[in-house]
């Protein structure tokens, strides 16, 4: 039994396994739609035992590249390129061009983007997104939840809750397609001007249902971003809940240098 070259780097004999196995990925020699090596021909390439073969796979699998399918053993995902998330995508001209942010961006890297609305109705506001709006935990909003995908594949999850007196006169609102520019455009349409977005981001693992629901393996890593949508007024009008796939999105900020 003979062990592979090369490419390996420090650590338990399992992570090095999966370190190589990851790079074989990443590199294309393995590719979209392969299978990864059974753990019988991984045990013959490496020399060791399954028990060591089966915790490499356990990292291969937690890197969200490949999948794993019952009685056929994993396989290499297609996952779509990286794209940017980038600080640019709420400019004001994107929205009076009739152009959403996500369908935006998405053009900008060349992809093709779906959107998948999944439920737009009333909803009592869970504890962090009603105090963020600055309501009373259980205070009706509307909740607008979708599943966004990039080339086929879901990349990114998102719930907006919105003020019922904020929304309530504000029909497109209601619709599966609130129209160019989407819901911002709309807001925007009735006087809600905006002055600032605020993004807090939290690197975690996907639970087994967010895994399940992006397509990713249990455990892959995840970014949960959360948005107020502020007003010229002073008002937060949205908090946007959002769920990621860590491997799909690069953030670009551009800070002031300035007061």
């Amino acid at each position: 039994m003979g062990t592979a070259a090369g490419g390996v780097g420090s650590g338990p004999r399992y992570v090095q396994i999966a370190e190589e196995l990851v790079q074989q990925i990443r590199a294309g020699v393995l590719k979209p739609g392969d299978m990864v090596p059974s753990e019988s021909e991984l045990v013959d390439r490496y020399g060791v035992s399954g028990g060591t073969i089966r915790k490499a796979m356990v990292e291969v699998r937690a890197s969200g590249l490949v999948e794993t399918r019952h009685g056929k053993g994993s396989i290499v995902k297609n996952r779509p390129p990286v794209r940017h998330r980038s600080s640019d995508r709420f400019r004001r001209s994107l929205r009076q061009g009739g152009q959403a942010a996500y369908l935006a961006e998405s053009a900008q890297s060349g992809a093709t983007a779906k959107v998948s609305v999944l439920y737009i109705g009333p909803m009592e506001a869970p504890e962090d997104a009603a105090q963020r709006l600055g309501v009373p935990a259980g205070t009706q909003v509307l909740a607008r939840r979708r599943l966004y995908f990039r080339n086929g594949t879901p990349v990114e999850t998102a719930t907006s809750y919105l003020p019922w007196d904020v929304v309530k006169d504000i029909p497109e609102l209601f619709a599966e397609n609130p129209g160019g520019g989407g819901i911002y455009a709309r807001l925007e349409d009735h006087g809600h001007e905006f002055s600032e977005f605020v993004e807090t981001l939290q690197a975690r693992s996907a639970s087994k249902a967010e895994a399940s629901e992006l397509a990713l393996s249990p455990g892959a890593p995840v970014v949960h971003l959360i948005r107020e949508a502020r007003t010229a007024a002073g008002l937060v009008v949205e908090v946007c809940d959002t769920l990621m796939a860590a491997d799909q999105f690069v953030f670009e900020y551009r800070i002031p240098a300035d007061d």
